[in-house]
């Protein structure tokens, strides 16, 4: 199976990227199951009822969001009735929605699973190691391939995933910081892994943010005006995996940076 995973969208830049880009490139790569993690679409922050459907039409076959995932107050209402979106496993328990769900491709099932990390992140979530645990447990057996993202802050943490999970995922890959890693390989159980994907957004920016006020920021450490997402030409990026569909391993793993600054391969 191919398998396309495009990280955090942000913004306009991102979602209109994803609605002109994806299903030429979903042709083009040969693509069977396509997940968007999609949380901060919605003005950077967030992610509404109105643009998942957006990201839906455009060929995602999957939304996974984050910490952000109820900055949209619809949200809590739609993704109820949505099981194409995913919000983290080990969010609180009266979260609504699901962490964890198979998805039926060609005749074959595919797990997507999202924990968010512990370290650095502004809220205490559950441990997200026993999270997965136990989603692969019981979901993992039924699927061809098993995809886990774990929206966390620090690469240690998403490392050390990487690692629990290897040999039980397909591909284990690292979202919310906004910046794709070049460290995209097989680990030695067969799980594909990247620990980060990097957003679907205008990289002349700061983490998809209009540079100005981040700058301002920095420089006085006194705020002004409010963030507000970048709005030049965005790159898709994410990661392209093929697997076995007897043994889920990974075969092969290829970064992508399509389009915008970060231009570098087509698979």
């Amino acid at each position: 199976m191919r398998i396309l995973f495009l990280g955090d969208v942000m913004g306009r830049a991102g979602r209109t990227a994803i609605t002109t880009r994806l299903k030429p490139l979903r042709e083009a790569w040969r693509v069977d199951f396509a997940i968007v993690n999609g949380e901060n679409a919605t003005s950077g922050a967030g992610l509404s009822g109105a643009h998942a459907k957006v990201l839906l039409e455009a060929g995602a076959d999957c939304l996974t969001l984050g910490d952000h995932a109820f900055d949209q107050k619809d949200m809590l209402q739609f993704i109820e009735a949505e099981p194409r979106v995913l919000r983290p496993l080990n969010f609180s328990k009266s979260a609504p929605g699901k962490g964890a769900r198979l998805f039926d491709v060609k005749g074959r099932k595919v797990m997507v699973a999202q924990a968010l990390g512990q370290v650095f992140m502004k809220r205490p979530f559950d441990d997200p190691f026993s999270a997965l645990d136990g989603a692969l447990k019981t979901l993992g057996g039924q699927a061809a391939a098993r995809i886990v993202d774990i929206h966390a802050e620090a690469t240690s943490e998403k490392m050390a995933v990487g690692h629990y999970c290897d040999g039980r995922a397909s591909l284990v890959v690292g979202t919310h910081t906004h910046v794709p890693t070049g460290d995209a390989m097989i680990l030695p159980g067969g799980t594909g892994y990247l620990t980060d994907a990097g957003m679907c957004g205008d990289y002349n920016s700061v983490i998809g943010m209009d540079k100005t006020e981040p700058l301002r920021r920095f420089l006085t450490g006194m705020p002004k005006d409010r963030f507000s997402p970048a709005t030049g030409e965005a790159t898709l990026s994410g990661v392209l995996i093929e697997t076995d569909d007897q043994t889920g391993k990974t075969t092969r793993i290829t970064p992508i940076r399509e389009g915008g600054r970060l231009q570098t391969s087509t698979p």
